[in-house]
């Protein structure tokens, strides 16, 4: 999941700090998670997908 993560926003050009705005997070919340140090609640996942417009089970595939 981290990997998708940082994949789908490397995708769309945006940094950390704007994924984060955009979902509504901590900027060293969405840094933790794409090094899978912070685990993530289903409700971060919705939002994080929102963000990146995408389903949040597209987040969870290898």
């Amino acid at each position: 999941m981290a990997g998708n993560i940082r994949r789908l926003r490397d995708e769309r050009e945006l940094s950390q700090e704007e994924l984060a705005h955009r979902a509504d997070l901590h900027r060293t919340n969405i840094s933790k998670i794409e090094r899978g140090l912070h685990a993530v609640s289903v409700d971060n996942l919705h939002w994080i997908a929102k963000a990146l417009g995408v389903e949040a089970a597209d987040l969870l595939k290898r």
